[in-house]
């Protein structure tokens, strides 16, 4: 099996230093983890279950979301997510550094791993795991989210399905995002002593709502980046 690793280093106050390795395989872009002992009751399915999961717990006794995030809450379980943190994050590609928060460097690790957990309601944003940025903005993330998107539709095209231009699967797939953003927080509100974690996942819903409301007029703020396609009314190669 081909796989991929990222690294994420977090270089924490009084010089503690944690660090996790994503392994995942390069053509399911799924999460390849050992199993983990003892992990804790909040990562049973039925346990706040998102009520739109597909799963059920005699097939899935528990959630591959929370199992995915398990270890990374009990190791930050005593950080406060305005704590200053430096974080480095290595991939094949490079190596990005920045002096950050807790929960902006927590959000970014947890929205890499909620991707390729196995979790089937966030399937969808495997595409953007493999390419993924680090404490990417709020601008980067509309972008590469619509990117995403529509190339996905082109693929669809390909296969002869029915295809969405207009992004309204889009914002479904954010709408079904705050579903399970908010049934993550509920987990972890039983799981960690501090705010780091929910912290995290509360800024990562905060994205997930700004797509559905927001995408055509934050699309419309980089339409400027589009002149060399759209001056002459000629969106092809001319």
């Amino acid at each position: 099996m081909e796989s991929r690793k990222l690294i994420y280093s977090f270089n924490l106050p009084g010089e503690q230093k944690e660090e996790f390795v994503l392994e995942y395989d390069a053509k399911t872009l799924e999460l390849v983890s050992s199993a983990e002992q003892d992990l804790p009751s909040w990562t049973f399915l039925d346990f706040n279950k998102c009520p739109h999961c597909p799963l059920k717990s005699d097939d899935s006794p528990r959630c591959p979301l929370a199992v995915s995030i398990a270890g990374v809450v009990r190791q930050f379980q005593n950080i406060i997510s305005y704590n200053e943190i430096y974080l480095t994050v290595e991939s094949d590609e490079r190596v990005v550094t920045q002096k950050t928060t807790a929960q902006r460097a927590l959000g970014s690790f947890m929205g890499v791993v909620m991707a390729i957990s196995g979790c089937p309601r966030t399937a969808f944003f495997r595409p953007m795991a493999r390419f993924h940025l680090p404490l990417a903005s709020e601008e980067e993330t509309v972008y590469r989210s619509a990117a995403m998107y529509l190339l996905a539709q082109y693929f669809c095209k390909s296969d002869g399905n029915d295809i969405d231009y207009s992004l309204d699967g889009l914002n479904k797939i954010y709408k079904s995002m705050e579903i399970v953003n908010t049934s993550v927080v509920n987990r972890l509100r039983a799981a960690s002593r501090a705010d780091s974690s929910v912290n995290a996942v509360i800024m990562l819903d905060m994205y997930a709502k700004l797509v559905p409301y927001g995408i055509d007029d934050s699309l419309e703020d980089i339409r400027y980046l589009f002149s060399a396609y759209l001056d002459g009314n000629n969106c092809t190669y001319p």
